[in-house]
């Protein structure tokens, strides 16, 4: 079964009472932290669960050394996936706004602890889903003691000293997915110092989706990252970005091009720049 799974809101309407699926709401923004919590409130998709990126899906920054969203601990994260009534065997479906980008991020900590099926992204989120004319609700869901049990796959993984003596290798893939003016160091609007890390190729990850916010069809996608890839395994190929949250959605991409799973560098930009030794581009 494919890692990558993508569902419509059509589709997810006619399961929604199906015994075992569990939704999440994955809405934020980074310049707001609290727009996603104050928008599950107002409305969502009945019976989904609210997942907080900075919360749930992130542990607290350590100033100068972590980046701005550090994956959360192992054990906090099985945790509140037990709260949200998730099981080995849960069908879950991720839902934000509709670019993919936060659900791409807890889909991604879903395989990071071992789950490697039931797991699909909302393909154009809550604004397709609205669009569609489903419906809306605003009740606090009651979730059951979910048993799941995971643990830390460390291949999905790359450290800044890995990378940093990985930088000469002509066989490793660096995919950036910022945009362009961000890779290219000419803006940047978060973190304090601009650029890229050296080698990188930029690939952002809104040019996974098509006009109306859906995912390309796989072929698209294969064509994508074959033209930069080449003939690179999977595992020669990192992700990045600025806080290891759209990369995420590049991650998401590849593997549903059929192009299997690259790494993450986790603490992405925003780590990478804590030490000044480290090249910049």
């Amino acid at each position: 079964m494919p890692l990558a799974q993508l569902m419509t809101p059509d589709r997810l309407a006619e399961r929604l009472d199906q015994p075992g699926l569990v939704v999440l709401d994955c809405r934020f923004a980074l310049d707001d932290p609290d727009y996603g919590r104050r928008s599950h409130a107002q409305g969502h998709i009945p019976g989904a669960v609210f997942a907080d990126l900075e919360q749930d899906l992130s542990a607290p920054v350590k100033p100068g050394i972590t980046g701005r969203h550090p994956l959360p601990d192992p054990h906090a994260l099985q945790a509140t996936l037990r709260r949200w009534g998730i099981d080995q065997g849960s069908q879950i479906v991720f839902y934000d706004d509709g670019p993919g980008a936060f659900a791409a991020r807890a889909w991604w900590l879903l395989l990071w602890l071992g789950k490697r099926d039931g797991l699909y992204l909302l393909d154009g989120g809550f604004k397709a889903w609205c669009e569609a004319g489903l419906p809306v609700d605003a009740q606090t869901p009651e979730s059951g003691a979910g048993q799941f049990t995971g643990r830390p796959d460390p291949d999905l993984l790359i450290d800044a000293d890995t990378l940093a003596r990985r930088l000469d290798d002509q066989q490793l893939a660096l995919l950036d997915a910022r945009a362009l003016p961000r890779y290219l160091g000419e803006v940047e609007p978060i973190d304090p110092v601009a650029g890229h890390i050296p080698g990188a190729s930029c690939m952002p990850f809104t040019d996974n989706l098509d006009a109306n916010g859906r995912f390309l069809p796989p072929e698209r996608l294969r064509q994508r990252f074959e033209a930069v890839l080449a003939d690179k395994p999977a595992q020669q190929t990192v992700v990045y970005c600025g806080s290891g949250v759209t990369a995420c959605h590049n991650a998401f991409a590849i593997s549903l091009a059929g192009l299997g799973l690259p790494r993450l560098y986790a603490g992405s930009w925003s780590e990478w720049i804590t030490n000044p030794q480290r090249p910049i581009a």
